[in-house]
């Protein structure tokens, strides 16, 4: 078993970062100061079977935007953290109130502020399209961008290791 695969297996809680990661990275102004982000049904899908594996799902994002706050909720992930540029911090915090250790965390990320937490936790990981010092310093690096499939990537990853992406996937046969 590969070392991605073999720190997969305990994870009980994934992280995901959102601009560069469940997005293309862009931001988008309208004339009226409102902004729109775009995502990836893939990936949103992806997210939704790794729930529904047993898998609890977080989103920590240095921005805050109600659009995140419609999709996390969209999606059902459990825990949202936005307007935290201390992602370490808050991952504390939720591992204090959630009983867990590094060691079940997985994190998906792909600029400097993600590092510590990448560097911290069982399965840290960067998107294709992430920073080269991010992607260097990462466990593994997902053969997607952020924005275009990394996220589900990141999730059947997590499902492969634990055994169970194969009944997620015949559950639409």
């Amino acid at each position: 078993m590969n070392q991605l695969l073999q720190r997969a297996r305990d994870v009980r809680l994934a992280i995901f970062d959102v601009d560069g990661v469940l997005t293309d990275g862009r931001l988008y102004f309208l004339t009226d100061g409102s902004e729109f982000k775009t995502f990836n049904t893939l990936d949103g899908h992806g997210i939704k079977m790794l729930i529904n594996s047993g898998v609890r799902t977080a989103i920590i994002s240095g921005r805050k935007t109600p659009v995140v706050e419609r999709r996390a909720q969209n999606l059902g992930i459990q825990h949202l953290y936005q307007g935290r540029e201390d992602k370490l911090v808050v991952l504390d915090e939720l591992l204090a109130e959630l009983g867990l250790d590094y060691a079940e965390v997985a994190y998906l990320g792909d600029d400097l502020p993600d590092l510590p937490v990448i560097r911290r936790v069982g399965l840290g990981m960067a998107v294709a399209s992430a920073d080269a010092f991010v992607r260097e310093h990462a466990h593994g690096v997902t053969q997607a961008r952020g924005g275009e499939g990394a996220a589900r990537e990141f999730c059947e990853l997590i499902m492969r290791a634990q055994g169970t992406l194969e009944a997620a996937q015949s559950a639409y046969l």
